[in-house]
């Protein structure tokens, strides 16, 4: 019972980083091709 809810507690931050990791990837990738075109990101 321990290991199962110390996997469950641990499984969140290892969630939330790949989720945070897809967002800022994505929003890096939409500021190269601003910069590259030569137009603002907003």
């Amino acid at each position: 019972m321990t290991a199962l809810l110390t996997t469950y507690v641990l499984m969140w931050p290892v969630i939330v980083f790949g989720v945070l990791a897809t967002i800022v990837s994505g929003f890096a990738k939409d500021a190269k091709e601003a910069r590259d075109e030569g137009r603002s990101i907003i």
